[in-house]
């Protein structure tokens, strides 16, 4: 008997380390004195990266002891520790402080002359400011596309949004986009430019040096490559993978292609 509540013990704290280690689509709320809209918000752990809505929801990827950064130029810098309260909550709520930013006394540098020409020959240019040179870490990583913001301000329905809406803390626009059929529209078009991208990607790379050894009459070309991206697995192949490994996906990809092909002739 005492061995088997040893059992159950040992198999309660495995399951809760599994669950706390899973990566969760956390749901946050940022409030301030100032604009909340556009802040942004940063996974420094696991490098995700998104901004905030006009009501200042946002939508991000955690893990238990991930690091969340929120900055903008009008708050000052806040980090906070994904705990396992939070990843319980599947929600976190950020109070964040204005920023104040003294100007220092004004001295008057160079005095206009007059002259044109002499004038315009004395004054400095400087190099337009970015996040950095004000103490703001901003994101470097690829811009997200007209349709990834666009899903980004639809928002997805959870459940657990209900009560958030019942106790008029939460957005109805998940809910009407959900019903409207507007979020799956959303969510194929992402998948269909990702599709596009990834696709032209390996073309402008690869075409060359992979129709040498596997011949295809021009006019073919491009169809041989919407092709390859219609297949289920294109992106789980081909997505953050070597050169080498596409080429052995397009390489299997080329002998379906000239079967079905040849298929057609007859």
């Amino acid at each position: 008997m005492l061995n088997i509540k040893k059992l159950l013990v040992v198999f309660i704290l495995i399951g809760s380390q599994h669950v706390f280690s899973q990566s969760i689509e956390l749901l946050g709320r940022i409030e301030s004195k100032t604009n909340i809209e556009n802040i942004h918000v940063i996974n420094k752990t696991a490098q995700f990266f998104t901004i905030t809505d006009a009501k200042g929801h946002f939508s991000i990827p955690v893990k238990l002891n991930d690091t969340l950064t929120f900055s903008s130029i009008q708050h000052k810098l806040k980090e906070v520790i994904v705990s396992k309260q939070i990843i319980a909550n599947e929600a976190v709520f950020v109070i964040l402080d204005e920023q104040i930013n003294e100007l220092d006394e004004v001295v008057i540098g160079k005095v206009l002359s007059g002259d044109l020409m002499a004038d315009i020959k004395n004054i400095d240019g400087n190099a337009p400011i970015d996040f950095y040179d004000v103490g703001i870490p901003g994101y470097t990583g690829k811009p997200a596309t007209q349709s990834e913001r666009r899903l980004a301000q639809a928002g997805e329905f959870k459940p657990k949004m209900l009560l958030g809406i019942v106790l008029g803390g939460a957005s109805l626009d998940p809910i009407i986009n959900g019903l409207s059929g507007r979020t799956k529209m959303l969510k194929e078009r992402v998948k269909l430019e990702e599709k596009e991208s990834l696709m032209q990607s390996i073309k402008g790379r690869l075409s060359k040096d992979f129709f040498i050894s596997n011949p295809l009459d021009e006019t073919l070309k491009m169809d041989f490559f919407y092709f390859c991206a219609d297949d289920i697995n294109f992106i789980r192949s081909c997505k953050n993978h070597t050169d080498f490994k596409i080429l052995i996906f397009l390489r299997m990809k080329y002998r379906q292609y000239m079967v079905n092909n040849n298929s057609s002739k007859k």
